[in-house]
């Protein structure tokens, strides 16, 4: 248990046996003399995606979750399933698509990424800051274009779309930033 007033952006907690992400928190102080501060929390559903808002008084405690986070390698896409294996005991388990929501665009074979499970229950996975992937499709290189602000769309193997420096052609390994889908840098070959 935690005291609400330390409840921060990415904790896991126990709600109605439930656990829940926490995706903003707000603290609020009301004007009324001898109120008590209130922090105002939102949360998503870890196994169904559902968002809640709750607001708790500055002096109660919330239950954190009991998960545990395990490296975890990507193997393969089957249709919409995708399959990982616990590098601690070579165990394989699925995750469908819909579960997985926009990280299926940064997974390639062999990624090394954590799972989260609760009451040994995997419920999702955690990618790396960043990954490498290759263009295989953008507009060709303009000559003497520099790195400015001028972008061109290029698509990557995995089929997401990010938008990339002038200078970069097909066939290159980019860095990109998996919370935002940004372009990072250039991988030397």
């Amino acid at each position: 248990m935690i005291g609400a007033t330390e409840i921060k952006r990415g904790d896991i907690l126990d709600i109605d046996g439930a656990p829940w992400e926490v995706t903003d928190v707000a603290m609020q102080t009301p004007s009324a003399r001898g109120a008590s501060l209130l922090v105002k929390v939102k949360t998503r559903s870890l196994r169904t995606g559902q968002s809640l808002a709750r607001t708790y008084r500055g002096n109660e405690t919330v239950d954190v979750a009991d998960c545990e986070k395990r490296a975890v390698q990507f193997l393969y896409r089957q249709d919409d399933e995708f399959v990982f294996m616990d590098q601690a005991n070579y165990e394989q388990f699925t995750l469908r698509a819909e579960t997985l929501g926009d990280n299926v665009g940064y997974l390639t074979d062999g990624l090394e990424l954590r799972s989260l499970l609760y009451n040994g229950e995997v419920l999702t996975v955690e990618l790396p800051v960043t990954v490498e992937l290759r263009v295989i499709d953008t507009a060709p290189a303009i000559k003497g274009a520099a790195a400015q602000a001028q972008l061109k769309p290029a698509k990557l193997e995995t089929g997401i779309e990010v938008l990339v420096p002038p200078y970069l052609t097909t066939g290159e390994t980019i860095k990109v930033d998996t919370r935002d889908g940004r372009f990072v840098e250039r991988v030397k070959q």
